[in-house]
């Protein structure tokens, strides 16, 4: 048997099928992308493809209608072929890698986003210092004379110029390879990239024109979507930005689902290559071009992520993070080359991973705490990074404490029937008439973009907004009344946010009680998460002076709604800050300053790491909080 892919607006692959294997089993290994953030057990609806001809065996699923199912539209993960398939994927089942949004520097908003990173940097001392710099190279053209070799000859002028020995300057095989070519094509006058080493020598790791852009590249691993800033570390400042879904959601939006994958034969060469070269590889390629650069210029990257990204992106089993006693392989990584790694950059480029100080919570935390900057003061302050796992850290300059609490992939648009992505098409804000039950959003993107979906922020305010209404009860369960109320033929229950002739799928974007439940979960796993941290240490809420909200949900949330659902602690709203992604933030930051990578790994050594699951209360916590807003309403009076 075989099937035979039809991908929307791509090309056609054929694959052999084995037998007993669902649809989205071939598309997995055949490289034919189709999201399944449930891991393929049938409860997202995402994997969402049509029949065109043959016959599929399997039940029709409840997330397609019934007019749909005749019109041939299936789940890859619930059907599996009985013959030769004809087979149509849309670009709605693979959005999450599909959206790509690329952005440069030349608004001052932009440039906006990391000024306070760069204030405090500078505050520290932490600047000028990313290990590469560059030096000019103006020799004498040898002769029979002064026969001396090309890399001799350079590496004296180096030495020369700059005091260090002259035996303390290495070529890196690249660099020598290009260099006699370089010297003759430019009238022996270059100019040398070099890196610094950990004893005080120098790498030369290119030889190039001079008067070049000198390029770093910061990189957030998110277990849902991965973004980039490229940096000119000659000055410091950003260039462009991009993100792009990390494409190993086809193998599960969660951590567990992806660390249970990589058991399996060749699963952890998949995940690797899923973000190497499905994610970073075609993030790279974009960015440079909107920066006018090759990526073999790149000649410094630090990367932050959750243990478990670290150790698939290095190809290390990450099994025992899920196995009792929860034992990573590493928290601190070496510093390594990018041809180690097979990052498509020089081969040379100096690679720092954030540290990492517990199985779930990882150097995205530990940099992110950097970038929020409350490590230095006295104020007790809370930050919450909400992203597909939900991480906390309590303290100020005299401790940290730190616990990571299952949220899952709610608040990035994960298990959400209508979840996307923080990118172009997404309902971001909303509000609702109570009147006529009709909501009112704003969508990111141009002018003009039709709605596909919605992100964290968005979901925040549309089930804030619904409760307040009244349609829907404190168990989020939808009450009768209102034409966008509706009950599918299987007797789900949901919203409409936006009728199908008005997105851009062309499907009503609809919020289901299943969707809803899901994200009362996250919340309620966030706020649990608080209390029983908060109780462990011997705090109470009123102790926080100040909180750090992280992750990036959207353009930011709304406090009120937040509050208003239970998921964040009743407190005056002054004193919430949101500050986007700050792990990408704390990455920029090691990218361009060596001090900073210092820094992170004392900060991750001073944290202390709290087992949530140990403390008696906390299940009676997460039951209590998944509510709205909770069964003690007190707590939010």
């Amino acid at each position: 048997m075989m099937i035979k892919f039809n991908i929307e607006d791509g090309d056609s692959v054929v694959v052999d099928v084995g037998k007993d294997e669902t649809v989205l089993d071939a598309a997995k290994r055949s490289g034919v992308v189709i999201d399944a953030p449930c891991g393929g057990n049938g409860t997202c609806g995402k994997c969402r493809v049509k029949l065109v001809s043959g016959k599929l065996d399997g039940e029709k699923p409840k997330y397609i209608e019934e007019n749909a199912f005749n019109e041939g539209w299936r789940l890859a993960c619930a059907h599996k072929p009985s013959g030769d398939v004809e087979i149509f994927v849309p670009k709605s089942a693979n959005a999450f890698q599909s959206r790509i949004r690329v952005t440069d520097f030349s608004g001052a908003r932009e440039k906006a986003v990391f000024d306070d990173v760069r204030a405090a940097l500078k505050e520290l001392g932490f600047t000028g210092d990313c290990g590469v710099e560059t030096v000019n190279v103006e020799l004498t053209a040898p002769s029979l004379d002064d026969a001396l070799a090309d890399r001799e000859r350079a590496a004296r002028s180096i030495a020369g110029q700059t005091g260090i020995d002259e035996d303390k300057i290495k070529f890196s095989l690249y660099a020598l390879r290009r260099l006699p070519l370089m010297l003759r094509e430019h009238n022996f006058r270059t100019e040398c990239v070099l890196r610094l080493e950990k004893d005080g020598s120098r790498t030369v790791i290119d030889v190039r024109n001079a008067g070049k852009m000198l390029p770093g590249l910061a990189i957030d691993i998110g277990t849902t979507t991965v973004s980039m800033l490229l940096v000119d570390l000659a000055t410091g400042l950003p260039v462009a930005s991009a993100s792009g879904g990390n494409a190993q959601i086809r193998y599960g939006a969660d951590v567990i689902n992806r660390i249970i994958e990589s058991t399996k034969k060749d699963g952890i060469k998949k995940l690797r290559e899923a973000i190497i070269e499905e994610c970073i590889y075609p993030l790279i390629k974009r960015i440079c071009s909107m920066a006018g650069i090759e990526s073999e210029e790149i000649y410094r990257i630090a990367i932050t992520g959750n243990t478990t990204m670290a150790h698939l992106l290095l190809a290390v089993a990450p099994e025992y993070l899920r196995l009792e006693p929860y034992v990573p392989a590493f928290f601190n990584a070496d510093e390594f080359s990018a041809g180690d790694i097979g990052l498509p950059v020089n081969p040379c480029a100096g690679v720092v991973i954030a540290p990492a100080i517990g199985s779930y919570v990882g150097g995205d935390i530990t940099a992110g705490v950097l970038a929020a900057d409350f490590y230095r003061k006295e104020n007790f302050s809370l930050f919450i990074d909400l992203g597909t796992n939900g991480e906390l850290v309590f303290g100020n300059s005299e401790f940290l404490f730190s616990c990571a609490c299952s949220a899952g992939p709610a608040f990035e648009g994960g298990e959400i029937s209508c979840g996307m992505r923080a990118t172009t098409g997404a309902i971001e804000k909303c509000s609702i008439n109570k009147e006529t039950g009709d909501p009112d959003f704003s969508i990111i993107g141009e002018t003009g973009v039709k709605p596909a979906g919605i992100c964290g922020s968005g979901l925040i305010d549309i089930i804030g907004e619904l409760f307040r209404c009244g349609i829907i009860n404190a168990k989020g369960k939808y009450l009768e009344g209102g034409r966008r109320v509706i009950k599918d033929e299987s007797g789900g229950v949901g919203f409409i946010i936006v009728f199908a002739d008005e997105s851009e799928t062309g499907q009503d974007i609809v919020l289901t009680e299943s969707d809803i439940d899901n994200f009362i979960r996250a919340k309620g796993a966030i706020f649990s998460a608080i209390r029983t941290m908060l109780a462990i240490v011997d705090f109470s809420i009123d102790t926080i002076e100040e909180v750090y909200v992280a992750g990036g949900i959207g353009s930011g949330i709304d406090i009120d709604h937040a509050i208003m659902i239970g998921m964040f602690p009743k407190l005056p709203k002054e004193k919430f800050r949101y500050i986007g992604n700050s792990s990408l933030s704390g990455a920029y930051a090691m990218l361009t300053s060596c001090a900073a990578v210092k820094k992170v790994s004392e900060i991750a050594g001073g944290m202390t790491y709290l087992e949530l699951s140990s403390h008696p209360s906390y299940m009676d916590e997460f039951v209590a909080a998944c509510f709205l807003p909770h069964t003690d309403s007190g707590l939010f009076a």
